[in-house]
């Protein structure tokens, strides 16, 4: 049985994704991912910057991959957990402490980003969706989160 607490559904125009939090490797992260989609601060994005073999990524709200929340940046929680395919990583700037809301979903083995992102979950369900996402950076008409939410607030 999943632990609701710490499942994520990311809801796209064409169905669900299930992802796995891992607050063992990201505390902060995971607390802060949890929080944003409590807020309701992830519905609606955009997935702005989407490329193939490689990963996609959102959670900017301006969808230019410059902006973020308004809360604090985070600092880093780098763990050993490999960048493959499904992994759920924070994006940042060249600082290493500059993590916020934004996120990237990895489409295949992207492990020369290993310990130097922080990976905060994993997709179990949905990757298909992922895989469907439209490609560029930026993305034309881009594929957005319709509604993010901590799995134990859903409404059943």
């Amino acid at each position: 049985m999943a632990d609701l607490e710490n499942t994520l559904h990311m809801d796209l125009a064409k169905g669900r994704v299930v992802i796995e939090l891992l607050p063992k490797l990201a505390p902060g992260h995971v607390a802060r991912i949890k929080e944003l989609a409590r807020e309701g601060f992830y519905d609606g994005v955009v997935f702005h910057r989407v490329i193939e073999g490689f990963m996609a990524q959102g959670g900017d709200p301006t969808g230019t991959g410059m902006g973020g929340s308004k809360k604090p940046d985070l600092k880093a929680e780098f763990s050993k957990e490999p960048h493959v395919r499904g992994i759920c990583s924070m994006a940042r700037s060249s600082n290493p402490n500059s993590a916020n809301s934004q996120f990237f979903i990895v489409f295949d083995d992207a492990t020369f980003l290993d310990n130097q992102y922080t990976v905060w979950g994993r997709v179990t369900s949905g990757m298909e969706l992922v895989d469907g996402l439209k490609r560029g950076e930026p993305v034309s008409n881009p594929d957005k989160i319709v509604k993010m939410q901590v799995a134990a607030d859903a409404k059943q």
